[in-house]
């Protein structure tokens, strides 16, 4: 997924480490898809609209000799050898998963160019000045169709920007109705994408819905499998989100399905026998080697889904450890991708503060101990620092899902 910066201000605070993994960019095929498809429609209807009207103008204009205009556009043929030069660009940003600046590109050159004709054809003349072109129409009714707020703001102060600088330039008073009628078109346009806008989120909800339900069933199922680890990926998660909300090189949505895949960072242990995974010794060579694939095999099984694939670094390499000395695949430093660095620490403080079935708990002093020890050889340095900054956030999370666990427990007692 995309990491976004969000202000200047965040962006002062985000580690030197967060900053390279926000480097690589991964997008959700299924909305590149989307925006491509949207971008292609747009851009047919964009040359249909624009050479239609000036072909249908010119006809009609000859039935009703009233009607043609005196002056004509000077600059009109150039603008749409221009507009067609940029089909070479819009291919290559769209081959490079870029579509999404297309609409942008589109819009800005249109703009100048048809302001520039405006200015040069009507200078001299402004009298003869009729106003704004149903193209500039199209831009504002289409714009919704992007889902994409930002856009649809740049349209409207794009045209209105326009007729200001004409008004200005060529001193005429029809500028001003050219901008009432884009504010009124703006505002259609506006309630259309609020309304596409809220689909989308319900449809978007509906969607998180089921996602969180599939997840809590897999963590339901293997903690059935062991019950030692009892609330272990809920923990996980919460003291990785804490530590990667310090960080500041995560978006709200990244942060959502960073969660999700913390959650089911164990996802692989399905697959492990369980007398292997419940044997109260020290486990065999063979036995060990058993365990580690529940990485391999925990990645491979959400490979294929939505929404969590983006983030499989967290299942595959939340044992790597920062001296290249974990599993699966021995990376080292800043090889092991940011958000598996993040999740192996929430994972350790985690499994040494719960009892399992060959050893009792370590106190949770004892674990902030052992994760600062471990700083430059199992856990990144920078993130051992901003783990001290939020230990009190991960000592209060330990609190509670003790009481919790307390609490179950006198419970079950009862009955």
């Amino acid at each position: 997924m995309k990491v976004n910066v969000h202000s200047s201000k965040v962006l002062k605070n985000i580690t030197p480490y967060a900053r390279l993994a926000m480097k690589k960019q991964i997008i959700d095929p299924n909305l590149q898809n989307e925006e491509t498809r949207t971008l292609k429609w747009f851009l047919v209807l964009f040359y249909i609209v624009a050479i239609s009207f000036e072909l249908i103008f010119e006809v009609i204009s000859k039935v009703i000799p009233q009607i043609k205009n005196d002056t004509p556009d000077k600059l009109t043929y150039l603008v749409y050898v221009i507009m067609f030069l940029l089909l070479p660009i819009a291919y290559y940003l769209v081959r490079n998963q870029k579509s999404y600046q297309v609409k942008y590109i589109y819009f800005i050159s249109y703009t100048l160019l048809t302001l520039l004709n405006d200015v040069v054809t009507f200078i001299d003349q402004p009298e003869l000045y009729k106003g704004g072109n149903t193209v500039e129409i199209f831009w504002l009714l289409l714009a919704p169709i992007f889902v994409n707020k930002p856009f649809l703001i740049v349209v409207t102060i794009g045209i209105i920007a326009k007729y200001i600088i004409v008004g200005l330039i060529i001193k005429t008073p029809l500028a001003l109705l050219g901008i009432v009628l884009v504010a009124i078109f703006s505002l259609i346009a506006f309630i259309i994408l609020n309304r596409f806008q809220s689909y989308v989120k319900a449809v978007k909800t509906s969607y998180d819905q089921q996602l969180t339900g599939i997840v809590k069933g897999v963590i339901a199922t293997l903690e059935l499998k062991d019950p030692y680890t009892r609330g272990h990926s809920e923990r996980v998660a919460s003291y990785a989100m804490e530590l990667a909300k310090e960080s500041g090189g995560f978006s709200d949505e990244e942060l959502k399905a960073f969660n999700y895949t913390c959650l089911l960072h164990d996802i692989g242990k399905i697959h492990i026998p369980d007398q292997i995974l419940m044997k109260p010794t020290s486990l065999t060579k063979e036995e060990y080697e058993i365990i580690k694939s529940h990485t391999v095999v925990g990645a491979e099984a959400v490979s294929k889904v939505v929404g969590l694939s983006n983030n499989i670094d967290v299942i595959r390499s939340h044992h790597e450890r920062w001296d290249g000395q974990g599993y699966p695949d021995q990376l080292k430093g800043e090889e092991i991708p940011y958000s598996a660095r993040i999740a192996a620490v929430a994972d350790a403080f985690d499994a040494m503060t719960s009892t399992r079935s060959y050893r009792s708990a370590l106190t949770v002093e004892e674990a902030y101990q052992r994760i600062v020890e471990g700083k430059g050889t199992q856990f990144d340095p920078e993130l051992v620092n901003l783990f001290q900054k939020v230990y009190p956030k991960w000592k209060k999370i330990h609190k509670i899902s003790q009481e919790n666990r307390d609490a179950d427990f006198y419970t079950n007692q009862a009955f």
